[in-house]
């Protein structure tokens, strides 16, 4: 019996070995959920040109529309498990997976994770000329009058809900919600004055804020984001220990042989140190980072894990 297991492993590796020399011998795709022009279609792009130098292979970008990336993570997860189709991962895949009743993958085991390649902080902001200018003010309101101080977001359930959400219950307070239908119309009410303040990407932000329109009070991750020194973090603002960072990254199918996931991943790091790559990735407001594979599967559980206690205690609808 020992023998046969032994012999067992051993066809295991010398398959993993195999495919890892050939690997790859034709076109490899990179599927993609969001709007064409947008950050992640602009990301998958950046990558699969970066990457495609390196494994001697073209690397097409497939934009898959619809269902919050549903469809696209739902391609991937189904496609045959040779490292050949690629998901362009963002945050909102795991919020994505706490926020459901139920999906036809599974969040984290469906997939096998290649490697972040950048984060980026969210930020709060308030029209210029609001009464709450920073972020302890928001909060000493919502302690002094408990459900007046409202927060929009691009809708129930998203990251940027969830942003706000964790917040208001790591400070103790009472903050009510205001979903949109997308981070445009969620500024729109910011502008107008018809909520307090608003939870959004740099992306959306910076332009409202370098035009005077909005403020940034905080943003959310563990330290101030470059783009903006100057604003502090909700930590620093009055919420000790919040930490929140999106990002994107890159995925294959679960099942993947793990000397192929490899490949890839280093292919991944030779794109992420192309001066042009990391440039314009930084442009999108992100810290180009990547990881090992070890360590974004690692992320993806420990954010699956805090978005499904924020979900459940706060009573936020799976759909």
């Amino acid at each position: 019996m020992a023998c046969r297991f032994t012999l067992f492993v051993l066809s295991i590796v010398l398959a993993n070995a195999v495919a890892a020399q050939s690997f790859p011998n034709k076109p490899l795709r990179i599927i993609q959920g969001s709007a064409p022009g947008g950050n992640a279609d602009t990301a998958a792009r950046l990558l699969g040109q970066g990457m495609q130098k390196a494994l001697g292979q073209p690397i097409i970008v497939d934009t898959r529309l619809g269902g919050a990336g549903r469809i696209a993570a739902d391609a991937v997860a189904k496609a045959a498990p040779d490292g050949y189709t690629m998901l362009l991962i963002t945050g909102g895949h795991v919020t994505t997976g706490a926020a459901s009743k139920s999906l036809p993958y599974d969040t984290d085991k469906s997939f096998a994770w290649i490697s972040m390649a950048s984060e980026f902080p969210f930020m709060l902001v308030v029209r210029a000329d609001s009464k709450l200018q920073n972020l302890a003010a928001v909060l000493a309101e919502a302690r002094a009058k408990p459900q007046t101080v409202t927060f929009g977001s691009s809708g129930t359930g998203a990251t940027l809900h969830l942003v706000g959400e964790l917040m208001g219950r790591m400070a103790n307070v009472e903050l009510v919600h205001v979903p949109y239908k997308g981070e445009s119309q969620a500024m729109t009410a910011i502008l107008a004055g018809d909520i307090n303040f608003s939870v959004a990407t740099p992306t959306t932000a910076v332009g409202q804020v370098n035009g005077g329109k909005v403020k940034a009070i905080a943003v959310s991750s563990a330290t101030r984001w470059p783009g903006m020194p100057d604003v502090p973090t909700i930590a620093e603002a009055g919420v000790p220990g919040y930490d929140v960072r999106s990002w994107l990254g890159l995925a294959t199918t679960g099942g993947t042989p793990r000397a192929v996931v490899d490949r890839l991943h280093e292919a991944m790091m030779v794109a992420l140190k192309e001066p042009e790559v990391k440039a314009r990735l930084e442009a999108m407001g992100g810290t180009v980072r990547g990881s090992t594979p070890d360590e974004t599967r690692q992320r993806v559980v420990s954010e699956l894990a805090r978005w499904n206690k924020v979900i459940t205690e706060a009573n936020i609808p799976r759909e």
